[in-house]
């Protein structure tokens, strides 16, 4: 069928249309800036019953929503000769990322599952009992380092259920008339792989925080069992490396993304950063500083902001300037409210309330940075965040931590810290305030900059040209099994389990 770069299927993950933030922010500039493509959304969502909050411009002419944790659905599992393929394919599958020795193909066993998906019974298949004995056996051989804890019938229902919620996705059906663009690696991606592999639709995956890294730091705390946890991380990192692979082009918004990339088996010659961007118009030079120090912050309030270190930092400051304020500007997203309760308690035990509000969503951004001296961050995971070249565009300088792409955007026009390091982020707003002349002189520069490097203009065109090139793009690369396995046992070595959950760069 032939393309003409004019209609795209944009795959979304707990974000665009139903959540403010970074990402959603840059869907929504991406839509809007090409009026004479067709948009089709696909949301993944929790329970589906999340409301749209963006208002979908004319040229979205279609919006489904996935709901993962919605209602299990109804097909039946497969029988006879059916069954037996289903348990062959699913014995692969879980063989792939369980036991590396045996060199089983993620990807063959994911499509085998994909063609089960679309006839609406693969939900059905892993409920059943035959499926949950496959899982049980393979987990428990002796020589697999999840034998050892002793994996229980309760471990296997509970790694069953996850997975079958998270291979919901596999099902939708992708126009074979678009190019298929995921906005985030993991789940987002399994729409786009199936119709690429079966119906030969371009796959884009564009990459703003690492996907696989946040997997990690959020199984820290998770209440599973680690053989559960080992199965849902084992099974996160092979269906990450294998998009990785199979992808007709990456567009990483940062030079820190794309080293993540390469080292999870992508091609460096599909791969093309394309950095961010903001209307300087729409985020204009703040203007007069406010009379009295102010630090501020604006974003999801979300345990990956690191808030906690944000809260510390602001009391060592307070410390040495008494009059100093804090204002945090944005949403407690649906299922944070416990995260922000705890915030707020934490600012009773440093005793800063007095200095410290919680804004809210504000409408007009801007007026959020204008509202301080010096804009922070402190968040512990990033791609390229909006709220760094947000506040530099609106000529306030930064103190940010040292994660994602965020030294990319800053340059020499801010303060980079450690994450984590509440002393250091401390010491560097200290320097700022207490400088007023260096303090001003970056925030002209960090306008200057924006200007220079990350206008919305110059990111949407960039994408606007890509769309044009995967609808015309004449072959379909294939991985070998023998490259794929390869790739697939290097991903296993504890450097890169270090690097996700610590942060280590190279």
């Amino acid at each position: 069928m032939r393309r003409t770069g004019r209609h795209v299927t944009m795959l979304t993950e707990g974000t665009y249309p139903h959540v403010h933030g970074g990402v959603s922010t840059w869907c929504d500039q991406l839509v809007k800036g090409m009026p004479e493509v067709d948009f089709h959304i696909v949301s993944l969502t929790g329970t589906g019953r999340e409301p749209v909050t963006w208002e979908l411009p004319p040229n979205v002419s279609r919006h489904t929503s996935v709901p993962t944790w919605g209602p299990t659905p109804s097909g039946r599992a497969p029988y006879g000769r059916a069954r037996r393929r289903f348990l062959d394919s699913y014995e692969r599958f879980l063989l792939s990322f369980l036991d590396p020795g045996a060199r089983a193909d993620f990807g063959e066993a994911l499509y085998e599952l994909a063609e089960l998906a679309r006839g609406g019974r693969l939900s059905a298949a892993l409920r059943t009992e035959s499926a949950l004995r496959s899982l049980m056996w393979i987990w428990s051989m002796p020589h697999l380092p999840t034998a050892a804890a002793r994996p229980t019938v309760h471990d296997a229902l509970t790694a069953t259920d996850l997975l079958e919620h998270a291979l919901r996705p596999l099902g939708v059906r992708i126009p074979e008339d678009s190019v298929a663009h995921a906005v985030s690696s993991g789940l987002a991606t399994l729409p786009a792989l199936a119709a690429r592999k079966l119906d030969g639709v371009p796959f884009l995956l564009t990459e703003h925080g690492i996907y696989l890294r946040e997997r990690y730091l959020g199984y820290r705390s998770a209440e599973q069992r680690w053989p559960v946890k080992a199965f849902m991380l084992g099974f996160y990192r092979e269906l990450n490396s294998h998009g990785y692979r199979a992808a007709d082009l990456i567009t990483p918004c940062n030079q820190y993304n794309r080293r993540w990339e390469e080292r999870g088996g992508a091609d460096a010659d599909r791969i093309r950063t394309v950095y961010n961007g903001v209307d300087p118009h729409a985020f204009p030079h703040a203007g007069p500083e406010p009379d009295v120090p102010t630090l501020t912050w604006c974003g999801r309030v979300d345990p990956i902001k690191d808030l906690e270190t944000l809260l510390h930092a602001y009391a060592m400051v307070r410390a040495e300037l008494p009059d100093t304020r804090l204002r945090l500007f944005g949403p407690v997203p649906p299922g944070g409210e416990a995260y922000a309760t705890r915030l707020e308690k934490l600012a009773a035990e440093l005793g800063v309330t007095d200095g410290l509000t919680f804004e809210g969503r504000i409408s007009e951004v801007w007026r959020a940075y204008a509202a301080g001296h010096v804009v922070m961050l402190s968040s512990i995971s990033e791609g390229f965040p909006f709220s760094i070249i947000e506040a530099m565009s609106c000529g306030r300088t930064t103190v940010s931590t040292d994660v994602g792409g965020v030294r990319e955007a800053v340059g020499d026009t801010g303060l980079v810290v450690p994450p984590r390091e509440p002393e250091k982020m401390a010491a560097a707003a200290l320097t700022l305030l207490w400088d007023d002349e260096r303090r001003l002189e970056l925030g002209r520069l960090s306008r200057q900059r924006v200007i220079d490097r990350f206008t919305l203009r110059r990111s949407v065109n960039a994408f606007r040209t890509i769309y044009q090139e995967l609808a015309g793009l004449p072959e379909v690369y294939e991985p070998t099994v023998e490259t794929v396995a390869d790739w697939t046992l290097e991903l296993r070595d504890p450097w890169y389990e270090k690097v996700a959950t610590d942060g280590t760069d190279w």
